[in-house]
């Protein structure tokens, strides 16, 4: 079936080449009408408390998003006219300032000290945004874009969709420039390490079709991640391009053995097809593993990634076979010399050296996982952003003016007495770092008459048989000072109300560490398995695959490990990423050479012999593979103000060029070494099994070679010597032998 594709799609290039190209319409409305989520803290587990709590603040309070607007030096008029305008920006919930907080009866020296300090800091007042939509929602956005263009440059805009609303501004900024740069340097990549200048152009445009197809479908997923939006562009290129140069070089080996082109092509997707799914089958294994974590934006990535990568094998297979016929002259005329050098003295040196490769090997092991283990990591969102982001600096002056770091809201019934709020509210405003308290009871303490509290204001803080708490902290969000915090308040609040829930930033980002810490440790654990299983099964062997496995891993260690040594601090969805990501596509490297050497050992060759040609065939693969990925994903880590996206971008580059110098150094060295373990520990190591077809025939006739020598009646011809008989009885056994093994 395959060959008679391969035969329909090698006779009308122009047509494969014309639909390909028409699908890109579909996908390109597609691309346009996937939204986009910059809001990573809403990929929490349901069932966390504070995701329960953020959907309470949504409904029935009409709270689902928060900011703060800190007005400096401005006068009162000003402040007053501002929040009326505020007020009437689409999405915006309400508006709370002091004086519609507790009624324009009641004058301003009469309120409480400790209640106006809430909200006026020397010549600075704050004003408390609320929004119907969630923070990372388009109405909520347009809403702060609003809000933005009715104050003056002695306004600060502050909170957490905020900072999503620049991160969002932001990124839409430096996409094209992303994809641009990976673009150009993946192609000064190629044009370096292949043979003809029409060729890459011909690989980018492939690639940039799968790109697009698998952008387009996302449609289907209802939204993506920035995150996701961000790198998969980059790394689809990366990771695929290994797909389109073994079908062309396929080709150019096929086109030796057929007289028409088209038959050596066909010829090649039939053998591409085959080697490329099993050879994909890893790296989709590596992003499936990601959509175990319960953090639903492993999910997100890995179902958008290997997606990508079966529709970047199927573009390759289908597509470029007729973008190459079609443009062959041109790749043929535009010819030039490769300029990679000849690898064959180093890998002389290196296998010369073996032992010294080998121990090294098991030497770094220890280190490098003690340093993965203890590289800084941050969960703080904005961090990553660049500090002279409006929205960072709006952040900074709300604390510094406020001592407001982060604010919590603790959601409880409101049957719960009087005397019990108020023993809450007392024991709260005790708690370290809090530095204030509003709620409805607490209003009513400072003694403010309950029929001067406006009715939007009583339905701001009581609403569906619940009351909500706003806690003010000086506490940053992730620091280990705000999780003991919410721990302390957590224990106070559950004593009154058991069924009480805090949510907010802190308390949602607090949840986001305890859920990755597991999440990370699981994906991890499962896209390991699902390699080595995958390995095993392609080598039929145990000890095959926990040796590439390993040399992987310890790539990997080393890439993360470096963040160790350096001092720096990574984002904490990179690790993650890093370890799926490096091990699932570069693992590829150790099994195109390990396949290359039992390749040598069954053709009667040597193990020395066999890993040297092995080594010297695989060398330029691996160069130009990891060179455009390295290339690819530099370029964006320079670009990327975002450092959560320039972190993952660099890390990624990293452990291309450590992969790749594992697969160059150490792999062959520790192939060499353990090959006698993979002959006594694999199925048909030193010699291929026969085909599945043969197998009836070979297994009678070794039954009817093992009956005629049980009998004794086998008929010797005439002329021929015992020894030949001999030999013929023991290919017989060995034939039986083999079936049984295939059989088991």
């Amino acid at each position: 079936m395959l060959a008679k594709i391969a035969h329909w799609l090698t006779r009308k290039p122009k047509v494969v080449a014309l639909t390909a190209v028409l699908l890109l319409i579909p996908s390109a409305l597609g691309v346009i009408a996937t939204r986009v989520n910059y809001d990573i803290l809403s990929y929490l587990p349901e069932d966390l408390g504070s995701a329960q709590g953020e959907r309470l603040l949504e409904e029935p309070f009409h709270m689902a998003a928060t900011s703060m607007l800190v007005v400096e030096g401005m006068p009162a008029g000003y402040t007053n006219r501002l929040i009326n305008d505020i007020k009437a920006v689409p999405g915006v919930s309400s508006v709370v300032w002091l004086s519609n907080l507790v009624g324009i009866q009641l004058p301003t020296e009469m309120i409480p000290a400790g209640f106006r300090d809430i909200f006026f800091s020397g010549d600075a007042t704050m004003i408390v945004i609320q929004y119907e939509k969630a923070g990372a929602s388009d109405e909520t956005m347009d809403a702060i874009d609003a809000i933005r263009g009715l104050c003056n440059e002695r306004c600060f805009l502050a909170g957490f969709s905020v900072v999503m609303k620049d991160t969002k501004d932001l990124m839409d900024s430096e996409l094209p420039i992303f994809v641009g740069l990976a673009v150009v340097l993946a192609l000064a990549a190629m044009m370096l390490t292949l043979e003809s200048t029409v060729l890459p152009l011909l690989f980018l445009g492939g690639i940039g079709m799968a790109i697009l197809y698998n952008f387009g479908t996302n449609i289907f997923l209802g939204e993506i991640s920035y995150i996701t939006k961000a790198i998969a562009a980059v790394l689809q290129l990366g990771v695929s391009m290994d797909y389109s140069i073994f079908l062309y070089h396929r080709y150019k080996e096929e086109q030796s053995r057929f007289d028409d082109n088209r038959d050596a092509m066909a010829q090649a997707i039939v053998a591409a097809f085959t080697s490329l799914s099993g050879s994909s089958m890893t790296t989709i294994a590596g992003f499936l593993a990601l959509c175990s974590m319960r953090l639903t934006l492993g999910r997100d990535i890995g179902l958008v990634m290997a997606k990508g990568v079966v529709l970047g094998v199927a573009t390759v297979v289908l597509v470029l076979p007729a973008l190459i016929l079609l443009f062959d002259r041109q790749i043929e005329k535009h010819k030039h010399r490769s300029l990679l050098p000849s690898f064959d003295r180093a890998n002389g040196f290196v296998l010369r050296h073996r032992w010294f490769f080998f121990v090294l090997f098991l030497l770094l092991f220890f280190p490098a996982l003690y340093a993965q283990n203890h590289a800084s990591i941050y969960y703080k969102l904005d961090e990553s952003l660049p500090e002279d982001l409006p929205s960072i600096v709006a952040n900074k002056k709300l604390k510094d003016d406020f001592d407001m770091a982060s604010s919590h809201f603790i959601i409880l019934r409101d049957d719960v007495s009087a005397t019990d709020m108020n023993l809450l509210e007392n024991a709260v405003k005790d708690v370290e770092g809090v530095t204030s308290v509003l709620s409805y009871h607490a209003m009513l303490g400072t003694g403010i008459p309950e029929f001067f509290i406006p009715d939007a204001v009583k339905n701001m803080l009581k609403q569906g048989g619940y009351q909500m708490m706003m806690v003010n902290s000086s506490f940053a969000t992730a620091s280990d000072e705000a999780a003991e915090q919410l721990a302390t308040l957590n224990g106070l609040v559950t004593a009154v109300d058991p069924g009480a829930l805090i949510t907010g930033e802190a308390a949602m980002t607090n949840d986001l560490i305890e859920t990755t810490n597991l999440d990370f440790s699981v994906a991890n654990n499962l896209s390991v398995a699902a390699i080595f299983l995958i390995v095993a099964v392609l080598f039929r062997s145990l000890t095959v695959p926990l040796v590439l496995v390993a040399a992987i891993e310890l790539a990997i260690f080393i890439n993360q490990g470096a963040a160790y040594f350096t001092g720096a601090s990574v984002p904490f969805i990179a690790p993650t990423i890093i370890s799926c990501v490096q091990l699932g596509a570069t693992v590829d490297y150790a099994i195109l050479m390990t396949t290359r050497f039992q390749e040598e050992l069954r053709s009667g060759k040597d193990r020395m012999e066999a890993i040297h040609i092995a080594a010297n065939a695989s060398d330029a693969s691996i160069i130009t593979s990891a060179l455009v990925l390295f290339c690819a994903t530099l370029g964006v880590s320079f670009v990327s103000s975002v450092d959560l996206i320039g972190s993952i971008c660099v890390m990624l580059a990293r452990g291309a060029l450590i992969s790749a110098v594992m697969s160059m150094t150490v792999m062959p060295s520790i192939l060499c070494v353990c090959e006698p373990l993979f002959r006594r520990t694999s199925l048909h190591w030193h010699k291929a099994p026969p085909p599945k077809k043969c197998r009836r025939k070979l297994s009678a006739a070794a039954s009817t070679a093992a009956a005629e020598e049980t009998a004794g009646a086998a008929a010797v011809p005439e002329g021929v010597p015992s020894a030949s008989v001999e030999e013929m009885e023991e290919s017989a056994n060995q034939t039986a032998l083999e079936t049984v093994e295939l059989g088991s």
